[in-house]
């Protein structure tokens, strides 16, 4: 896992301590201005954009970032299509005790073509779910239904504390 953000640096590490503290700071960052980006390692397991099932030219990478009061989780394939699901963090929600759920209402599917990247948001109903790591894995869930059909992706990371992280 790598970071890259705006955030001093105490800020910085204490993000990495760990993918559910990260995820649950990046959904409630309090500051207006704060913008965080933090790119997750592991497996693609499925990525369907409008209906289309797109799996296998998933990446092996995704994006959590949180600008201002937006939380997106970002899904991108080797076609150079990518999938942002995207809502309010302080909307966030537990539906355990480690387990979160961010409600989405905006995906934005986009792809290269001639003329650059094309993107089209869309106003959507859904949520991506994610939890504690358990046995050292933690995944990463997103469903929502838009005007033009069903947007899902589902990624899967090993939750790894770096070695320099400050013990809690």
């Amino acid at each position: 896992m790598t970071t890259r953000n705006a955030l001093p640096r105490s800020a910085a590490r204490s993000i990495l301590l760990g993918l559910p503290l990260t995820l649950a700071m990046l959904a409630t960052a309090g500051s207006a201005s704060a913008q965080t980006a933090v790119k997750l390692e592991g497996t693609c397991e499925k990525l369907i954009v409008a209906g289309l099932d797109i799996t296998q030219n998933c990446k092996d990478t995704m994006m959590n970032t949180v600008s201002r009061n937006r939380t997106s989780f970002d899904f991108s394939a080797w076609d150079g299509r990518v999938l942002s699901f995207s809502g309010s963090g302080a909307q966030q929600e537990r539906t355990e005790e480690t387990d979160a759920l961010q409600p989405i209402n905006l995906v934005v599917p986009s792809e290269k073509t001639n003329d650059g990247v094309v993107q089209g948001p869309l106003v959507a109903v859904g949520a991506c779910s994610f939890s504690s790591p358990a046995a050292g894995k933690t995944a990463i869930t997103c469903e929502a239904n838009a005007a033009k059909g069903r947007y899902e992706a589902r990624f899967v990371t090993d939750a790894k504390t770096p070695a320099d992280a400050p013990k809690p």
